[in-house]
């Protein structure tokens, strides 16, 4: 157990944020999952707008590096245009 006050509060918080942390990433797992099981582009390209600013704000929150999530942008990119 913490012997400091500050302590007991960052564990508290950091118990909090990483809760946060996890529906984030498990929301953007989903996305991702249900755009690559998409047979129609049109539903797919809409489906990707999202998927690419869900990926922007996890890296923009640090959740995932920022490479990662430009890898996945093109990777999908390049799925929704084959898409046909």
């Amino acid at each position: 157990m913490p012997s400091h006050k500050s302590c007991k509060k960052r564990m508290k918080t950091s118990a909090e944020r990483r809760l946060r942390n996890r529906g984030y990433l498990s929301n953007l797992r989903t996305s991702v999952r249900e755009l690559r099981a998409m047979t129609s582009r049109e539903e797919a390209s809409a489906a990707y707008r999202n998927v690419v600013s869900l990926l922007d704000r996890a890296a923009g929150r640090g959740l995932i590096h920022r490479k990662n999530a430009d890898r996945h942008k093109a990777r999908l990119a390049r799925f929704v245009q084959q898409l046909g």
